[in-house]
């Protein structure tokens, strides 16, 4: 009789550990506003990919006074820092005293993930669908 309550408390807890678990899964989705997990992982990545580039771009502006194109931070040694994350594609927008790094998804994609991230020289954050 103790084998079966506890075979049975056993089923109970790992059955509430993947209800847990599952619904972890889909907020942390929601929460980038993408609706598959997948998709999530990679938003997080192209934001911290986005971050990196504005940080090279202000670390660069310190050393030589004006931002670079992407091309001039790699060359550099700025950033090692990829042009692209499949499916985005990264470029860097610079003007007198201001800068603009986007990502652009190539192709359509079905997860709700934006089409156009950007984080901008104030590192303010932006997308598009």
């Amino acid at each position: 009789m103790i084998r079966t309550f506890s075979y049975i408390a056993t089923l109970v807890v790992l059955a509430a550990g993947m209800y847990i678990y599952m619904r972890q899964a889909q907020s942390s989705s929601a929460a980038v506003g993408v609706s598959s997990p997948k998709a999530a992982i990679n938003i997080t990545g192209v934001r911290n990919d986005l971050l990196s580039i504005a940080q090279a771009e202000r670390r660069y502006y310190v050393l030589e006074g004006k931002y670079a194109s992407l091309d001039e931070l790699i060359s550099s040694n700025s950033l090692s820092v990829a042009r692209q994350r499949a499916p985005y594609s990264y470029e860097v927008d610079v003007t007198g005293s201001s800068f603009r790094v986007v990502a652009a998804r190539s192709g359509d994609d079905a997860s709700g993930a934006p089409a156009e991230l950007s984080v901008d020289e104030n590192m303010q954050f932006s997308q598009s669908q």
